[in-house]
């Protein structure tokens, strides 16, 4: 079986990537050493194939500081509650396992969205369904079906949020199609 060849252009971000990875992994940032990295880097990308992450080609730093602002005000949020949940609940909190598709198709969206909900305290994603774009996410504290609803919207939010970083044209206008214009506030 043939696969189909990639260019050095759109190969060249892992390249870059695991040349980093290498240097950090070894401490050693000399010349040297992240020459004999690049050597590995391209054996590795060349002998081990993973698809590509197809970048959309731009990334808007105006979207994401207040996205990164909001980010880490939920993490601290998130971290008060489950706090309060293990003192005063404890084992009386109600969880659930939430299936929410996502609007993208993108490997690299679906994955970002995942580790973004993943890192803020009292949601986990258990399950990503590839052909389909959802991710399965197990919530803390999730009682009925609003508290469903809210977590279903928080991870659409996010999403929505990482869209009007790096999405492509194609995600934008789908979100401004759903009533998402790019110029509302940071809710993600």
């Amino acid at each position: 079986m043939s696969r189909k060849r990639i260019s050095f252009r759109t190969e060249l971000p892992l390249l870059i990537w695991l040349v980093v990875v290498w240097g950090a992994l070894w401490r050693d940032f000399s010349p040297g050493n992240l020459v004999f990295g690049a050597m590995v880097a391209v054996v590795v990308a060349r002998v081990f194939y993973l698809p590509p992450v197809e970048l959309s080609g731009r990334f808007n730093v105006l979207r994401a500081i207040p996205f990164a602002i909001v980010f880490l005000g939920k993490v601290v949020a998130a971290s008060l509650n489950v706090m309060f949940l293990a003192i005063f609940r404890g084992p009386a909190v109600t969880n659930a396992v939430v299936a929410v598709p996502l609007r993208s198709h993108s490997d690299l969206m679906v994955t970002a969205t995942g580790h973004v909900i993943s890192l803020i305290p009292g949601s986990l994603v258990v399950e990503v369904d590839r052909s389909t774009s959802t991710l399965y996410i197990h919530g803390l504290n999730v009682r009925n079906d609003a508290d469903l609803a809210k977590l279903r919207r928080e991870v659409q939010d996010t999403e929505a949020g990482l869209i009007r970083i790096m999405g492509t044209r194609a995600e934008m206008e789908a979100l401004q199609a759903e009533g998402w214009p790019a110029t509302r506030g940071a809710r993600s």
